[in-house]
């Protein structure tokens, strides 16, 4: 069986990972010169299997208006003429209600527990190095009202099985021992034992190599142009320099550029990109340095150590697919991690960079069949691309190939918005 993926970001990888892994033959296509050079790049690092939530949640919409007047806000939104940005904001806001938030993050869960679940073998058969880590996330709490606040995501994380500590400032301290130098800064926090931690970008450069050893061919540096429809099936994929593509099958995973592709054969997936900042700076002093990954509930911020770098990520920004890094754009990264770990790194050699993470209203990815029987998504997974990687490139793999999958598809596909 041929198959071919459109996207060799970690999505795209591991899903053609697992595709070459059962003997199909596959072809990997991406705009890029190589693999996880779009919002795989530079995240924030983190497995968040125990923060797997939707942005739309009960209290966002007063907590953005709030967030809007902040100095170091995590939140901006720029007014452009977009009826699809519109519509979109229009859709998250309709899902910022108690039921809602519990079905959607219901469907994410599963997802993410998946990925869990499947991670540590796809580590342990491709003996991948990615500057892992398994010492869980740190929600660090700046005031009494987040502290109390987080009761509610407790009960969650208990239902979920998901599996956490509540720590005082001694707590945190024992965790993260550099947050000492900043003790008054925080009353306690979050910790969350089944996250990890690693370097996405390495990860996607790494499991590329064992899907090419496997057969798997990947294309670089291609313009996908149309995807050419005949009666009710994808025919190929058109590219500048190959020309068409064809296939038994294929599977989108382009992120927020799949809509881009897949308007004009009446696919119009509610996905829209939402704009995220990182800066990435040498550890200086190890024992001033973050241990694993740090969460700051005040200004959305994660703070992660990948081997002798960290990585500090935030902040959101609705502002179409502009991926201009203005000067003062990582202003809020730099200023947190300076803050609670002024001795750890070097700012002076901060690298910033930017990237847009493929957000559904409804948090929920959109993976599986589509109207057209041999077209596949895998996409929309927001900040949790990283996290739900293994779990839906292999359950997407299994679709494909006609094998029945080890989680449930209902909810997580495109049919839930009418396609």
């Amino acid at each position: 069986m041929k198959i071919v993926v459109m996207g060799a970001g970690v999505i795209g990888v591991t899903t053609a990972y697992f595709l070459a892994k059962a003997g199909a033959e596959v072809i990997v296509l991406d705009r890029q010169p190589g693999p996880g050079l779009e919002t795989s790049y530079a995240n924030a690092g983190e497995l968040s299997y125990g923060m797997t939530s939707p942005w739309a949640a009960p209290g966002v919409p007063m907590k953005a208006l709030k967030w809007l007047f902040m100095k170091r806000r995590p939140l901006f939104i720029w007014p452009l003429i977009s009826p699809r940005m519109w519509k979109w904001g229009a859709q998250m806001l309709m899902n910022c209600n108690d039921a809602a938030y519990a079905v959607n993050k219901s469907r994410m869960v599963r997802v993410s527990n998946y990925s869990r679940d499947v991670m540590p073998d796809l580590i342990a058969e491709t003996g991948i190095d990615y500057d892992g880590r398994a010492q869980g996330t740190l929600q660090l709490f700046r005031t009494e009202k987040q502290m109390k606040a987080s009761k509610a995501d407790q009960d969650i994380l208990a239902e979920f099985d998901s599996p956490f500590e509540v720590l005082d400032p001694d707590g945190c301290i024992a965790a993260e021992p550099a947050l000492a130098h900043v003790r008054d800064k925080f009353v306690g926090g979050l910790r969350l034992t089944a996250d990890r931690t690693g370097d996405c970008r390495m990860f996607t450069m790494a499991l590329a190599e064992k899907a090419a050893a496997l057969g798997a061919r990947f294309h670089y540096g291609q313009k996908i142009e149309m995807i050419r429809i005949e009666g009710d099936r994808v025919k190929g994929v058109k590219t500048d320099k190959l020309g068409l593509v064809t296939g038994d099958a294929y599977v989108c995973a382009l992120g927020s550029f799949g809509p881009r592709l897949l308007d004009p054969i009446d696919l119009r997936l509610p996905v829209y990109p939402v704009k995220g900042y990182s800066v990435t700076l040498p550890v200086t002093d190890d024992a001033g340095a973050p241990q694993s990954t740090i969460m700051d509930e005040t200004h959305k911020v994660a703070i992660t150590r990948l081997g002798d770098r960290i990585r500090v990520a935030g902040t959101a920004e609705i502002a179409g697919y502009s991926d201009r890094l203005g000067p003062n754009a990582t202003a809020t990264v730099r200023h947190v991690i300076g803050d609670l770990f002024p001795h750890g790194g070097d700012l002076e050699r901060a690298e910033g960079w930017t990237g847009l993470r493929p957000m559904t209203p409804d948090g929920t990815p959109i993976l599986g069949p589509t109207r057209y029987p041999n077209l596949f998504l895998n996409t929309g997974h927001g900040t949790l691309g990283w996290t739900m990687a293994a779990g839906s490139g292999r359950a997407v793999a299994d679709l494909v190939l006609g094998r029945k999958p080890e989680i449930s598809f209902e909810g997580l596909t495109a049919a839930r918005y009418g396609l």
